[in-house]
């Protein structure tokens, strides 16, 4: 039987991708996590469908009782259309749409006040959990710098530190990553605010997890239970879906969201980090020997171990 860390309270900032959208599966399969709050950035996803669908997941989960908010800040760059519309899809699934129980309203503050408001009424110290551009908390940092101690630790997807970086943009060489090239500066005033202790997720360790068709046949022998089906469906969205990026679909998300239920699967390091937030190396999270911003960085994945975790978690 899976043993799961101590409770954690959580704050979910996601952009409404696939792999965002199991994160928020994810979360709510876990006995240990009280998820205090979700914020949907406008970066991977189409605004509309990405939030009917995440309230649909929370209906699924019966925790409408979750509040949700809609991030208002835009990026400096837009993710590919095709990539954005995946929410689509996800919420016309008829799994998701079998009840006509009607859907919560989302709150009507902006995602960077949800968060701050959030935080502001935390009794202890929260998780705050990104699996998007971190545009919301910058914001909310920027403007109340107090905050930080309501903060116990960062969990963020993002960066490429010793590898190249997935973006394929005019004028840029290649070495950041989607959710910091969506919004450099932001990135950027993150980094500077140094008593937020952050835990990355860079493409370096998330890279090593792939959506095999060999795991798609596992998760396919359990779809019995309700949430492996919803979860095998939301993969199967992936299959063949960017050859032109000449790069397979990974667990970006679902890997960083996984570290808040199986820590031991992970090893991390201790780096030196800078952020460069202009020019054709935009978003880019260098490793430095000197200087720069201390956080801690995933390094080494059980796969295997991780995998099993997620199929024990998808049969709840």
């Amino acid at each position: 039987m899976t043993q799961f860390p101590p409770r954690r309270t959580i704050l979910l900032d996601h952009d409404g991708g696939i792999d965002d959208l199991l994160s928020l599966m994810m979360l709510l399969a876990m006995p240990h996590i009280e998820l205090a709050g979700v914020v949907i950035t406008p970066a991977d996803c189409f605004l509309r469908p990405a939030t009917s669908a995440s309230l649909k997941i929370l209906r699924f989960f019966n925790r409408s009782d979750i509040e949700l908010s809609q991030g208002r800040l835009h990026g400096v760059h837009s993710f590919p259309r095709s990539w954005r519309a995946h929410a689509y899809a996800i919420d016309a699934f008829p799994i998701l749409n079998e009840t006509t129980e009607s859907l919560a309203d989302p709150v009507s503050e902006p995602g960077h006040e949800f968060l701050a408001r959030k935080l502001r009424e935390a009794e202890r110290p929260v998780t705050v959990l990104m699996t998007g551009p971190v545009s919301n908390l910058a914001a909310a940092l920027a403007a109340a710098p107090n905050l930080a101690a309501k903060i116990d630790e960062v969990v963020w997807m993002g960066g490429a530190l010793n590898v190249g970086g997935n973006v394929r943009d005019y004028e840029h060489d290649g070495s950041a990553e989607w959710n910091a090239y969506w919004d450099p500066p932001a990135t950027h005033t993150l980094w500077q605010n140094k008593n937020v202790p952050i835990t990355l997720f860079p493409l370096d360790a998330t890279d090593h997890v792939q959506v095999t068709w060999e795991f798609l046949q596992r998760l396919a022998r359990q779809r019995s239970y309700p949430l492996s089906d919803l979860a095998g469906q939301c993969w199967a969205l992936t299959v063949g879906v960017i050859p032109a990026y000449e790069y397979i679909y990974h667990m970006w998300d679902t890997l960083t969201t996984g570290y808040l239920g199986t820590p031991h699967c992970l090893t991390f390091r201790q780096v030196r980090t800078e952020v460069i937030p202009h020019g054709p190396s935009a978003g880019r999270i260098k490793e430095v020997t000197t200087g720069g911003r201390l956080i801690k960085t995933a390094d080494t994945v059980d796969v295997e171990e991780f995998l099993s975790y997620l199929l024990d978690l998808f049969r709840r």
